[in-house]
């Protein structure tokens, strides 16, 4: 207390003081203390919860693994033995084919006939008998005559490169797949196994002398030529030949490369061939149900094409080493 105030006067001293306005850090630090207080009720307002705390942020899934795809199986018949070259090289390209899709497509070859007689093969293919034939489309001559004539135009080739090269950049399989599209098929690709013989249980030197032999012939084209020729044309599949060959049914064929007819036997019963072959040389193809090839995916499509082309000159080449 001053000396002489009274204490009234000093009462009214102490609330002066205490209504003094701070200083001005003291003043700031009340206002960032009044907005710090604002800041949070609007917060807490806009979370609806003071004490909501944030979740932690989600990880982002992992897209699943693919699902192993299943196992497609087909069932191919050809048009050889089994013991002959192109059946051995066809099942070399099926095994090929399951090794290079890591076993999403299995290709089970069957020789001629163990399925479904050789001149039955396009409809089993259409009725999903068979998922894939390799023959000579020239089988199906008697439906569309242009088979045979594609695929086995006689006096034509010297050399597989010739047809090959006709086939793929002249437009010969974009014509066979058209030939096919009726039946529900799509031709793959194609091989060859190179120019024909003909055996015979006598010598044929000239045109002349097959005037009254019978021989075997596929039908088409070129059984139509050699009954011009004056032969007797019997249409019997290769796999009957041997035997026809033996009973007299004929005296001469006509049934692949001299290689591929001796593996036959046929030179016990017929000693006479014809080498190197001129007249003859079959297209062979890869045929498969439309649409089975349909739900392929993109890659064993691929795949299966390019072991196509391989296999086709696997054939031609081991065939003519035999030759």
């Amino acid at each position: 207390m001053i000396h002489g105030e009274s204490r009234s006067a000093k009462v009214d001293r102490d609330a002066a003081l205490l209504q003094k306005p701070k200083s001005r850090k003291e003043g700031a630090m009340g206002r960032k203390a009044f907005w710090a207080v604002v800041g949070f009720a609007v917060g807490v307002l806009a979370i609806g919860s003071p004490v909501m705390a944030a979740e932690p942020a989600k990880k982002k899934e992992q897209p699943k693994a693919e699902a192993k795809g299943e196992v497609i199986k087909w069932k191919a018949q050809t048009l050889w033995a089994a013991q002959e070259t192109p059946h051995k090289t066809f099942e070399e390209f099926c095994a090929k084919v399951k090794r290079m899709t890591n076993g999403r497509l299995e290709i089970q070859a069957f020789p001629a006939g163990a399925v479904v007689p050789t001149n039955e093969t396009l409809d089993a293919l259409k009725n999903n008998v068979l998922q894939a034939i390799h023959v000579w489309p020239g089988y199906a001559a008697g439906k569309n005559p242009a088979f045979a004539a594609l695929t086995d135009l006689i006096f034509a080739y010297e050399h597989p490169w010739e047809l090959d090269a006709f086939m793929h950049y002249r437009g010969g399989l974009e014509m066979l797949r058209e030939l096919y599209k009726p039946f529900g098929a799509y031709t793959v690709g194609v091989m060859f196994w190179g120019v024909e013989s003909w055996p015979s249980k006598k010598p044929i030197t000239k045109l002349e002398d097959f005037k009254g032999v019978k021989i075997r012939e596929p039908q088409g084209m070129e059984a139509e030529f050699m009954a011009k020729a004056g032969a007797s044309v019997v249409v019997l599949p290769g796999t009957e030949v041997f035997s026809a060959l033996d009973k007299g049914v004929i005296d001469a064929t006509n049934w692949g490369t001299a290689s591929i007819n001796e593996k036959m036997g046929f030179h016990q019963i017929a000693p006479y061939f014809t080498y190197p072959g001129f007249h003859s040389m079959p297209v062979g193809d890869f045929t498969v149900n439309q649409k089975e090839w349909d739900r392929l995916p993109d890659d064993i499509k691929a795949i299966v094409t390019t072991a196509t082309r391989e296999w086709c000159w696997d054939t031609v080449e081991k065939v003519a080493l035999e030759d």
